[in-house]
């Protein structure tokens, strides 16, 4: 288990919905209901702010139910919270459907799931790169 600081009114945490849940699931904290038109985005608050560990990283991620019954998810999933950010988490919703959602105080709008970073360092190589059986195949060209 990881100590990630955070700050957040009482009751209104980050909680994991069971015992081997991934993901700890993110609240809206609004003080006015919030509508998301169809098509379109909103920046929804979560009144948390997080002091993750050097060597990690915050993902924020869809919810599995908002996106199969409404068709709402996060736009940039995952969104990353770096560990340097001190700021308020908020989640970037999406509205994928012809009506509009409608998020409501304490609603949960999507996942925090905290995972290990490993930095690389990119170093030029005057061969070029090593071959792969894939090549320079873009999207889709594995045939899968």
């Amino acid at each position: 288990m990881l100590d990630v600081p955070a700050v957040f009114q009482e009751g209104r945490g980050p909680h994991y919905a069971t015992e081997s849940a991934a993901g700890a699931d993110l609240r809206a904290a609004l003080e006015e209901p919030l509508t998301i038109g169809p098509r379109s985005r909103a920046a929804v608050p979560t009144g948390i702010r997080v002091a993750i560990p050097d060597g990690y990283e915050g993902q924020v991620r869809p919810r599995s139910g908002l996106a199969i019954r409404h068709g709402v998810t996060v736009l940039n999933a995952p969104g990353t919270i770096d560990a340097d950010y001190r700021g308020e988490i908020r989640v970037l919703l999406y509205n994928t459907s012809d009506h509009p959602y409608t998020i409501n105080d304490g609603d949960r709008v999507a996942q925090l799931v905290v995972a290990p970073v490993v930095r690389a360092r990119f170093v030029p190589s005057d061969e070029g790169l090593a071959s792969s059986q894939r090549g320079e195949g873009g999207f889709g060209s594995t045939g899968r």
